[in-house]
């Protein structure tokens, strides 16, 4: 597997990462007694990022960035007062959820507010063959039917295999 060189860096302070496109995620587990050390690695990870990519004749943008803390009831109390997170000195506020290649992920991983964002853009689909339904061949509205609504509810469905019933059911 290739890792990128600023990948590299992001290693170097004991942080995980993701990459693809021009976006790279930070991921970094902390302890709940201990936040603020955390919070000091990822500071002097972001700094050492935009270093590197100053040096590479890259920009960061933190004012596209986003933070979001995930976890139990009890870990997300002890993070509860914190509501931004100083990174490359800009204060970036602590989201309640945050969309990722099209799934939103909340801070207790419940998924109710992607199911939901979901339900809502099939249910669009669906009422808008019904309005043009009689335009269609049988054939043509099953095709639109499974690329516009089936296509929409099988992406991504892997991340609701143990969620709750309830969840599951606003796709049924």
């Amino acid at each position: 597997m290739y890792c990128s060189p600023v990948a590299d860096v992001i290693a170097s302070h004991g942080v995980r990462c993701h990459q693809y496109a021009d976006d790279t995620q930070l991921h970094l587990a902390m302890c709940v007694d201990n936040t603020s050390a955390g919070l000091f690695i990822l500071a002097a990870c972001t700094t050492d990022v935009k270093q590197w990519y100053m040096q590479n004749g890259l920009q960061l943008n933190p004012d596209n960035s986003e933070t979001l803390f995930m976890g139990t009831a009890t870990q997300l109390r002890a993070v509860s007062s914190l509501k931004s997170v100083s990174i490359v000195d800009v204060d970036l506020p602590v989201a309640e959820s945050m969309r990722v290649l099209g799934v939103t992920l909340d801070r207790r991983l419940t998924f109710n507010n992607h199911v939901s964002a979901v339900a809502r853009l099939c249910n669009y689909h669906a009422r808008a063959i019904r309005h043009i339904r009689h335009l269609l061949t049988l054939d043509l509205a099953q095709t639109l039917a499974c690329s516009l609504i089936l296509s929409r509810i099988d992406y991504c469905n892997s991340v609701l295999r143990d969620a709750p019933s309830s969840t599951i059911q606003k796709l049924q």
